[in-house]
């Protein structure tokens, strides 16, 4: 099986939808995935992220089922006393490796700079969603890696998920098991970057993903802008 990951377009991030520029980036994503074999499309709630599935479901002819768990990450203080960084996820991170701290700690979520952060619930919620969301698709969670069960028919497949960069950071890391702040700062989408992950197809064998491609935005090329994350 083959999981497409597109994280939205260029989006006005108060109104919830595409820039103009956001359904041109939308518009050439859907073109680069004309040709991927893509039999399935799920989409964030999110307006900009459904707005940009559209594009590729117009094109493909396929309906997009909607995942309330891909909606965009929140965050915050748990007891309203300041954060390190205000909070901000990719600006922690960031900030972490300023001053040259490890952002690979397995224990994240339990220790400063995360642990008074609302983040760490949204991660782990997503994480399990995932899980749930996988099964569906013949993939059941076992320990760290997953067992191809097959339980929903066809496995050689092609699935596209749109959604965010901070959503699909969580996802990335639950499914390698690398702590959320290293696949935050290091792999974060460009807009409507396209990851690609493959699971091996072995019926009843405990398989790890693997990276096919991690975020080319070759098809947006002249149509870039400085990356801003969803807030």
């Amino acid at each position: 099986m083959r999981i497409i990951f597109v994280r939205h377009g260029h989006s006005d991030y108060t109104n919830d939808c595409l820039t103009p520029l956001g359904h041109k980036h939308a518009a050439a994503a859907a073109k680069r995935l004309k040709e991927e074999g893509i039999q399935q499309i799920f989409s964030s709630t999110c307006g900009r992220a459904y707005e940009t599935a559209e594009y590729t479901a117009g094109m493909l002819g396929l309906s997009i089922e909607k995942c309330e768990f891909m909606r965009e990450i929140g965050w915050g203080s748990v007891d309203n006393l300041p954060l390190f960084a205000e909070g901000h996820p990719w600006s922690t991170a960031d900030a972490m490796v300023a001053e040259n701290k490890s952002l690979l700690e397995t224990d994240w979520m339990e220790v400063q700079p995360f642990c008074r952060n609302t983040l760490v619930q949204y991660v782990k919620n997503i994480a399990g969603a995932t899980d749930e969301w996988l099964e569906t698709l013949g993939y059941s969670r076992e320990g760290n890696y997953y067992r191809a069960t097959g339980i929903s028919g066809e496995t050689e497949k092609t699935v596209v998920a749109f959604g965010h960069g901070g959503a699909s950071a969580v996802i990335l890391a639950h499914l390698f098991n690398l702590p959320f702040p290293f696949v935050c700062t290091t792999m974060g989408p460009d807009y409507t970057g396209i990851t690609i992950v493959t699971f091996p197809e072995e019926m009843g064998k405990l398989v790890t993903p693997r990276f096919e491609i991690l975020n080319d935005a070759r098809h947006i090329q002249g149509l870039r802008v400085d990356n801003v994350y969803d807030n």
